[in-house]
């Protein structure tokens, strides 16, 4: 959400307005908490009820500031914000300003002009509603952004210029909650979730989590090979510890079905489908493609990755 789209009007007034009209403005308006101060329509300044009848109720503050200009009373260091601006940078910002100044009113400008201001009680309701409605969209476990906001970014990628998708996903995982319960099952999503967010951390990259130990990514280039290369070292290089020490050195396990199958650690497939030798024109398309570059990975032993080329070629 904009903080544009929570505004609300209150009076502007130039520097030279004399602080008795100011007063005026605010006696005729008891639920008046500032008045903006502008030049040639952009914000300068405002003057906050508070501050004003501090100065105002001093021994001689009557008689030194009532009738003169009001430059002399204006707070000139108001938070000033664009209209497109997230309610969620202004909150950080309005959190960040001095003990005195932390109530103030927020200005909002669009274009340099005045438009209006948020109170810091708008600000706080709206941000909730705001964290709420992100949090509806996040996976409970990993808070990555789930399947709608994963299916919006698939979207956006169909428009870009370059792109990558990464597609992560555990082989063997299911046996290793058949064998450990679900709760150490989640700590290793979540050794997963750590390692990929490091390395997954560009401005423009996505991450979310479709569920499961199944992951996606979105990177605006080509440049993947390194990154896929580093988070299977990172995952290799602890998965061990998730494991008890007679379990590795057991040669079957019992599966869902009772029959003994091979016991092999958790390992990492990571498919990869650009669209620099093939275009895709629907997000349908695209997610078919990587999967069946998945299909492939996984039938290779131990933690690997794919990426798709002229002639899909596999780096371990």
């Amino acid at each position: 959400m904009q903080i544009g789209e929570v505004i609300e009007n209150v009076p502007c007034i130039d520097e030279f307005v004399k602080n008795k009209e100011v007063d005026l403005l605010f006696t005729s308006n008891p639920s008046l908490r500032s008045v903006v101060v502008v030049r040639d329509g952009r914000p300068i300044g405002h003057i906050t009820r508070t501050h004003f009848y501090q100065k105002i109720g001093t021994r001689y503050g009557y008689h030194l500031f009532m009738g003169r200009q009001n430059q002399l009373i204006i707070k000139d260091n108001p938070l000033i914000v664009d209209y497109g601006t997230p309610i969620t940078e202004v909150s950080t910002a309005a959190m960040g300003r001095r003990a005195e100044d932390l109530y103030d009113d927020v200005i909002v400008i669009s274009k340099g002009q005045y438009v209006g201001v948020v109170s810091i009680r708008e600000l706080l309701l709206k941000l909730v509603e705001t964290q709420v409605a992100i949090a509806s969209f996040l996976n409970p476990l990993t808070s990555l952004p789930g399947n709608k906001l994963i299916e919006e970014k698939l979207e956006e990628a169909l428009h870009l210029e370059k792109y990558s998708l990464i597609y992560f996903d555990l082989d063997h995982f299911k046996t290793y909650n058949d064998t450990y319960g679900f709760k150490k099952g989640d700590n290793v999503l979540l050794y997963l979730t750590e390692i990929l967010s490091r390395n997954i951390a560009g401005v423009k990259d996505f991450l979310g989590h479709i569920g499961g130990d199944d992951f996606v990514a979105i990177v605006p280039h080509y440049e993947v090979a390194g990154i896929c290369q580093t988070i299977i070292e990172e995952f290799d290089a602890r998965i061990i510890d998730f494991y008890e020490l007679e379990d590795l050195l057991r040669v079957q396990v019992p599966n869902r079905a009772g029959k003994l199958e091979r016991f092999t650690c958790t390992s990492l497939s990571i498919a990869v489908m650009t669209n620099e030798y093939q275009q895709f024109t629907s997000v349908d398309q695209m997610s078919d493609a990587v999967a069946r570059l998945k299909k492939e990975c996984k039938k290779i032993l131990g933690s690997c990755y794919l990426i798709n080329s002229k002639e899909t070629y596999l780096v371990h």
